[in-house]
């Protein structure tokens, strides 16, 4: 009979690319993993690795293998839920993977919540960049996902894992508050037009909000100056409100306390969509369902307007 833990492995493998990232992603040594992997081989009967220059390659046989590897693995996974299900307490660990401005805002009064209801559940929360944490959840890393995708970019679909919106989360022009920014009676287009020549800061390129705000200046008439790079929101409410840097931020940055900086609608008001995934084998599971619930029930208490900007300093631009 094959070995389930080896079975898995197979899987890491068709996902990770190298027995290197399978060892580092499950703490093994990269021996173990080729060690484990040959047994397999054993079992099965037939190869599954081919060394194709200092890589391996999964043979068609591995390939079919993996398929139904994943089922067993979602099947044992629907087992566990449905026993969950049975108790009467919601308990055990969930591990959330959540990019920045989330963690900020929504998880810490989701697990205000999770405390009070369901004290024998223990959340592990860790940062990750959104298309790191879906990867990261389709892998069996985490259990849960908060993601966001701004508009007219969309990212990976894939067909292990579901998704439920959580937010519509308002962007925003971001200005320092003081009279040089203060720009009352233009449309919202000449409002950031005016923002063209200043100093820009803006997350690091490659990410989807960056190309995001690249794209929304180009169709203003102008190229972002971008002065300053970091995936950081809080450095970037700094750079914005000591007036070194003007900058694109969304509503949930504010997690419902007065903004510091001066906030101006952006054409068409966009949003960016905040939404949770998780596997369907693990949709069902009591302690992901209560950790949605109270991660809903929190977004619901941030996802109120931004609050006027504070009035402009008697300060020198």
């Amino acid at each position: 009979m094959l070995d389930v833990r080896r079975l898995r492995l197979l899987v890491e493998l068709s996902q990770r690319g190298t027995l290197t990232a399978v060892a580092d992603a499950l703490s093994y040594s990269p021996s173990s993993v080729s060690q484990q992997l040959s047994l397999l081989e054993r079992e099965a009967g037939v190869p599954l690795l081919v060394q194709v220059g200092r890589r391996v390659q999964l043979t068609p046989q591995a390939l079919v293998l993996v398929e139904h590897a994943r089922a067993i693995l979602d099947r044992l996974e629907e087992a566990e839920s449905e026993v969950a299900r049975s108790l009467t307490a919601v308990g055990g660990t969930v591990r959330i993977a959540v990019f920045q401005s989330a963690a900020h805002a929504v998880v810490p009064q989701a697990l205000t919540l999770l405390r009070a209801e369901h004290p024998a559940l223990r959340v592990e929360i860790t940062e990750r960049e959104p298309d790191v944490g879906l990867f990261e959840v389709a892998a069996r890393d985490f259990d849960l996902v908060v993601a966001e995708q701004y508009p007219g970019h969309t990212r990976a679909h894939r067909a292990e894992l579901d998704r439920v919106h959580l937010a519509a989360d308002a962007i925003r022009l971001a200005l320092p508050p003081h009279p040089a920014a203060r720009s009352a009676g233009l449309s919202a287009a000449a409002r950031l037009e005016t923002a063209a020549n200043m100093a820009w800061v803006l997350e690091p390129e490659g990410t989807a909000s960056r190309e995001w705000a690249e794209q929304l200046c180009r169709e203003a008439g102008f190229e972002p100056d971008v002065r300053f790079e970091t995936a950081d929101l809080m450095a970037h409410i700094r750079l914005i409100r000591s007036g070194n840097a003007v900058g694109l931020l969304p509503d949930l940055v504010w997690a419902g306390e007065a903004p510091s900086v001066r906030l101006v609608d952006l054409p068409g008001h966009p949003e960016r969509e905040v939404f949770t995934s998780t596997r369907h084998a693990a949709a069902a599971r009591p302690a992901v369902v209560a950790c949605r619930d109270a991660l809903a029930r929190a977004a619901r208490a941030t996802a109120t307007p931004a609050p006027p900007a504070p009035a402009a300093r008697s300060v020198s631009p």
